[in-house]
């Protein structure tokens, strides 16, 4: 769960297999009046979730749909300002926001279907 009001645990997210891997894939949860931008990256056979927002600037990472890691797809890139997160925790290594992290999102894979763990 993230430190905001976030999805209900058990909450399928997509399948397993509409993540390339290595990839990514954003989703907005719930509703027009209230909702959720997250992204999700599977990539060496886990899949980490975060919540869809900069630390620096609170905007989206994403500029493109679905386009949330670095050309080599070992880092999650801000398309705003090139700050640059690890994959496996979302630490800041580079940029504006340097020693600050993503909110994640706790996540598992079952029976093909990528939820939101207990």
């Amino acid at each position: 769960m993230t430190k905001r009001s976030g999805p209900l645990a058990g909450t399928a997210l997509c399948a397993l297999d509409e993540i390339d891997e290595p990839g990514a894939k954003g989703l907005t949860l719930g509703s027009d009046g209230s909702h959720l931008d997250i992204f999700l990256i599977r990539k060496d056979g886990a899949v980490y979730a975060y919540l869809n927002l900069c630390p620096h600037a609170a905007a989206r990472l994403d500029n493109w749909p679905d386009r949330f890691l670095t050309q080599d797809e070992t880092q999650i890139l801000c398309g705003n300002h090139a700050a640059l997160f690890r994959i496996e925790d979302g630490f800041c290594t580079s940029g504006p926001c340097a020693g600050k992290s993503l909110e994640r999102i706790a996540v598992e894979v079952r029976d093909g279907m990528v939820r939101v763990a207990a």
